[in-house]
């Protein structure tokens, strides 16, 4: 009889070893996928979206000029990266001195340890900063500051926080924003489709994003191929936040990752709205940060993403996307061992062809069905592992 699946030992130096995770940034994406994969991941990269040339931003230069003139009271910087980007637009534009001044007059306000680091660089000093790095919180020592009658500059990150600039407003501010990087389409060939596919079919077990922009990009191009509800409904399929430790939004307690459905992680909570309006709860780090980010994506595929059971005298482990027996990598097809991990999952029960075509989403019928175990079985070293069940279904032995 197969026993319910136990995690198996660590693996240290590649906690991410048998593991395909989706990257859809664009900058800085690079690092990202130089970390997972020295982690032992498989990565596909489809950019969403990239960051338009600052040279072309025409807007950008009228903002910066509406600031200049209206010499603001206080000055909102929100990023790091939007601060740097900011000050060479205006360089570039023949702003930068008169811009540096104007900052220089006006009471700055940072989000977080990053954009204070962007405001020394460019020779200022701030008058505060947030708490938790989040823009709520900074709104809120803003306004606990006094604004009413007063100019306040807002230096907004690609995904403009209309609930900030609302509650600004309503507490007497005059309100202006200044959009230092502005997104665009990748144009990156059928990349993002396949990528899309990929959730669908449930061949990754993590899809990252670290921009709120790219998280409407990439449903709105699920939309548009006209697998918006499936894409969808394969990224709600489990909650990420149950059954790990530290991090995250949440705590519980569920079997296993990859089985019910495809996990988003995400850089922080702006990150997450997006996702969380289309009903899809993302793994999130305490710290926003790249760092954190990948810790906890390899603490929770370590723990809820492996699987380790005994049958017929053989040790089956998967791990992610890959499978192996006695310690030895065996080559199956995403269905087949999608087919494995929900057996596994189920711990020696019988799971009927409805269970087990509904657990892939993708088997129709039960000619697909029967194809499907058929090749299953061929790729374990005991075609007997996986037992048919006299009109109920199939079990591991």
């Amino acid at each position: 009889m197969s026993e319910t699946p136990q995690l198996s030992s660590p693996h240290l130096d590649q906690p991410l070893r048998g593991f395909r995770i989706g990257v859809t940034a664009h900058r800085r994406a690079g690092d990202l996928i130089d970390a997972l994969e020295r982690r032992g991941a498989q990565v596909q990269h489809a950019p969403a979206l990239k960051i338009a040339p600052v040279e072309d931003d025409e807007v950008l230069r009228a903002e910066t000029a509406a600031v200049i003139a209206a010499a603001p009271d206080i000055v909102m910087v929100t990023t790091a990266y939007g601060m740097r980007r900011w000050a060479e637009a205006a360089d570039v534009a023949g702003q930068g001195e008169e811009l540096l001044a104007t900052l220089a007059s006006s009471s700055i306000y940072v989000r977080g340890p990053k954009a204070r680091g962007a405001v020394r660089a460019a020779g200022l000093d701030d008058d505060g900063i947030s708490s938790d790095e989040t823009t709520a919180t900074l709104t809120d020592l803003v306004i606990a500051a006094g604004v009413a009658g007063k100019t306040v500059a807002v230096q907004v990150h690609g995904y403009t926080d209309v609930a900030a600039l609302t509650r600004l407003r309503e507490a007497g501010a005059t309100v202006l924003t200044v959009t230092p990087y502005r997104w665009v389409n990748a144009e990156e060939g059928d990349k993002l489709p396949q990528l899309i596919d990929a959730v669908i079919n449930k061949e990754i077990d993590v899809l990252t994003f670290t921009s709120a922009p790219a998280v409407d990009a990439v449903l709105s191009a699920a939309d548009a191929l006209g697998r918006g509800e499936q894409f969808r409904a394969a990224l709600r399929g489990i909650d990420p936040n149950v059954g790990i430790g530290a991090g995250g939004m949440g705590h519980a307690g569920i079997a296993t990752a990859g089985i019910g459905g495809v996990v988003c992680a995400v850089v922080g909570p702006v990150t997450a709205t997006p996702l969380l309006q289309a009903g899809i709860v993302p793994l999130m780090p305490e710290r926003f940060r790249m760092g954190a980010l990948i810790r906890l994506v390899c603490e929770y595929l370590e723990k809820t993403g492996v699987l380790r059971v005994e049958s017929a005298g053989s040790v089956l482990e998967v791990r992610g996307q890959s499978l192996l027996v006695n310690g030895h990598p065996v080559p199956v097809a995403p269905a087949p061992l999608q087919l494995l991990k929900l057996l596994m999952g189920a711990g020696g029960g019988v799971l009927s062809p409805s269970e087990l075509a509904a657990g892939t989403g993708s088997l129709e019928g039960d000619h697909a069905l029967h194809m499907t175990i058929s090749r299953l079985r061929a790729a374990l070293p005991d075609a007997s592992i996986v037992e048919t069940v006299v009109k109920r279904g199939y079990r591991l032995r």
